[in-house]
């Protein structure tokens, strides 16, 4: 599966409806660390399939989803299941701490 860029809050909304494991980044394109963030999310996706759906968020082109997901720094990577943000990572992290978990919620 590829990573889902966010071009209209529907996407993001329809991702976590879903019911799946949503892996949910809110940056921006201006941001050193949330580019250093991309190719993590490249292998997560690549690792995890259609187990997890990755989704990326600009905040600067939907501010509107960075508000409601009550983001305050970038990268934030917010986690949803079964409809619901299980768990929120602000700033940059090692793909391990990514995978924990992930690897918690994969039950």
């Amino acid at each position: 599966m590829a990573i889902k860029h966010a071009e209209t809050p529907e996407v993001l909304r329809e991702a976590v409806e879903g019911g799946g494991i949503v892996l949910a980044d809110y940056g921006a394109a201006w941001c050193p660390p949330c580019r250093n963030l991309l190719p993590i999310l490249e292998d997560l996706d690549r690792d995890y399939g259609d187990a997890v759906t990755v989704v990326k968020i600009d905040c600067d082109e939907l501010p509107e989803l960075a508000e409601e997901a009550g983001v305050m720094s970038m990268p934030t990577v917010i986690v949803y299941k079964g409809g619901e943000p299980v768990e929120k990572l602000v700033g940059l992290s090692p793909k391990s701490v990514y995978t924990g978990v992930l690897s918690r919620h994969l039950v």
